[in-house]
């Protein structure tokens, strides 16, 4: 474990007119406690789970990778200021770690591709071949079997997106395996009830406010699927 507690100071937010400052769990939910290794932030889209990963990692001190520059018609000037209301409890010091988003793995392998060129070495960090060439499932599975394996606090948001099934299986065994050995603590926004089934990991669900612990059976997502499989003909009438 490297980061044992996360503080939420609302009472010092610049405004409560605008998000991510005028959530209630935002507002409502003064620490998070993280006693397990794995810890996946679950709930609806616009809940703020993927909003306050992001502004952990800057908290923490990790780079995030941005996706392809374009000047939006409106821009919200609070919408990445979280992290300045946030106070990290580590354990034993700053730890080093990674943030790691779908939606902006393909402009990483990109420029990893164009370092490489000068330095093909750099590959043997992410599994001795180059993204690029591979499937979206099998560039993602490399680079996490490569990083995992180093000590540090890494911050996954939505990593099923580009899985199929069976890599989402894949990677809750590498979780597994990495929660055994100790040297790596997760945090995860996830929508996968295949990712969310594991046993050893914390769920924090979005939904409730404030940001309530919830147990497995308890996720939309497992309601949900087994629901929709169990009765998979009044869906489809």
């Amino acid at each position: 474990m490297h980061v044992k507690a996360i503080s939420i100071h609302s009472d010092s937010y610049p405004t409560t007119e605008y998000y991510p400052f005028n959530l209630a769990v935002m507002q409502k939910t003064p620490q998070l406690e993280l006693k397990k290794t794995v810890s996946f932030f679950v709930g609806e889209n616009g809940s703020g789970k993927s909003t306050l990963l992001k502004a952990i990692a800057t908290a923490c001190g990790y780079y995030i990778w941005q996706g392809i520059m374009r000047q939006p018609s409106y821009t919200n000037p609070y919408e990445k200021l979280l992290y300045k209301h946030l106070t990290i409890h580590w354990h034993d010091g700053r730890t080093p770690g990674s943030f790691f988003a779908a939606e902006l793995f393909k402009n990483f392998s990109t420029i990893l591709d164009d370092w490489a060129r000068d330095d093909p070495g750099l590959f043997d960090y992410f599994g001795g071949a180059s993204l690029v060439t591979q499937s979206h499932g099998q560039s993602h599975m490399a680079f996490f079997k490569s990083r995992f394996e180093r000590k540090g606090l890494y911050l996954l948001d939505e990593p099923e997106n580009a899985l199929s099934p069976r890599h989402q299986i894949e990677l809750l065994h590498l979780l597994r395996s990495m929660n055994q050995t100790g040297h790596a603590q997760f945090i995860i926004a996830s929508h996968s009830p295949i990712l969310l089934s594991m046993p050893e990991a914390d769920i924090f669900s979005f939904n409730h406010v404030p940001i309530k612990k919830v147990t497995y059976e308890d996720t939309d997502y497992y309601k949900v699927y087994k629901e929709f499989l169990n009765n998979r003909e009044k869906y489809l009438t």
